[in-house]
């Protein structure tokens, strides 16, 4: 009979030692990847979005630098006094916000030579309409500019919102190049009626290029402003905005009339009184444009928190079930291991019976009587007759 070579436990390779570890590690490669171009593309989008609050602020803060000019100018052109108090009110304020913002805005230079040009009219003494004009004029384009800075160092104009967009557009641009552009026409209409005759048709030239300059961005700012509530899911914006939209929209009509020149003459007096409707008209108009426009920045940044918190979850629960799935093949190569490291049993131990097996008779245990190996017939082994034995015998 042969008895066959008990089996050899094979230790297992380093690479089966190592394979769980590898598994872990193409497994968490990808997750961490995903969860950090996740983190990087929200942090990136709440920054731009907090920057551009910090844009809205600083507009909000030239506004009333824009009106306060326009009005000063008007009154400069027209030979009245200026008011000093509103410009010097609103400076003060605008110069608070660059201090606080300006670095980061990078605006405090432009914000340094556009105030050294406005406490310099301030100052002025007006004296000759025609230079006031210029010099208001010259000022006006460095605020303009300075909007443009604004929205471009701030972000504004590179938001991913079709709503948020428009409305930085209408607050940034188009409201304050409209605002500039009506003050500029109405003076150059109390101008043109007190030059000489032989200047009358350069004058209405003139009336005709300002003319387009304040009515296209105040209907550029109309449509956008249409545009994004259309676009705009927030529930607000349009019964927020569309009222002094409205406003302003009549007002811009009214203008657009009154600036059309009859048999090739004006009326300085009607032209200024619907300058100043739609100046008042732009001025309730700005804030709520800009409220909204915070308003949907904020809520942007909520939502961009959550899931941030929402990726701190997901890379939670990634990291505890890689964990666990470390944890169950580590055990199980533990095991392995063990296992290679116990000596093998014999073959004879295999084959034979184990010891103390209480369903297995003993070797050679047979019931009473019965016949045992190499044992004569009838030689059956009783212990009561070998015991009674010698004494049968002597009978």
């Amino acid at each position: 009979m042969t008895v066959p070579a008990p089996r050899v436990r094979r230790r297992p390779s380093m690479v089966g030692r190592l394979l769980p570890l590898l598994l872990i590690a193409a497994l968490l490669a990808p997750v961490g990847l995903l969860l950090t171009q996740t983190w990087r593309q929200t942090g990136d989008d709440r920054d731009l979005a907090a920057r551009e609050r910090l844009g809205v602020q600083y507009l909000r803060a030239l506004a009333p630098v824009t009106g306060a000019l326009v009005d000063a100018q008007s009154a400069a052109v027209g030979g009245r006094p200026v008011s000093r108090e509103a410009l010097t009110r609103a400076v003060e304020e605008a110069a608070a916000v660059d201090g606080r913002i300006g670095a980061e805005l990078r605006s405090q230079e432009r914000w340094a030579g556009l105030r050294a040009k406005l406490e310099a009219l301030r100052d002025r003494v007006p004296t000759d309409p025609e230079s006031a004009y210029t010099a208001y004029g010259e000022v006006s384009d460095l605020l303009l500019a300075l909007h443009r800075k604004v929205r471009e160092s701030s972000g504004l104009v590179r938001d991913p919102g079709a709503d948020s967009f428009f409305l930085q557009d209408s607050a940034g641009q188009e409201l304050p190049e409209a605002v500039v552009s009506a003050g500029r026409l109405a003076d150059l209409g109390t101008l043109a009626a007190r030059r000489p005759a032989d200047q009358r048709t350069r004058s209405l030239l003139e009336l005709t290029g300002l003319r387009v300059a304040a009515l296209t961005p105040a209907t550029d700012l109309v449509d956008n402003l249409r545009a994004a509530v259309d676009s705009s899911e927030s529930t607000d914006l349009g019964a927020n905005v569309l009222t002094p939209l409205d406003t302003y929209q009549r007002s811009v009509e009214a203008l657009a009339a009154s600036s059309a020149p009859a048999a090739g003459t004006l009326d300085p007096a009607r032209l200024a009184a619907a300058r100043l409707d739609a100046h008042t008209a732009a001025l309730q108009l700005q804030p709520v444009i800009l409220g909204e426009l915070d308003a949907l920045l904020v809520e942007r940044i909520d939502g961009l928190d959550r899931d941030r918190w929402v990726t701190i979850g997901a890379g939670a629960a990634a990291v505890l079930l890689l964990g666990w799935l470390a944890a169950l093949l580590t055990a199980a190569a533990r095991r392995a291991r063990r296992r290679a490291a116990m000596p093998a049993p014999p073959a004879e131990s295999r084959d034979s019976t184990p010891p103390g097996d209480p369903w297995q008779p003993p070797v050679g245990a047979g019931r009473p009587g019965d016949a045992r190996p190499l044992q004569p017939v009838g030689a059956t082994h009783n212990p009561e007759s070998a015991q009674w034995g010698p004494f049968d015998a002597a009978r």
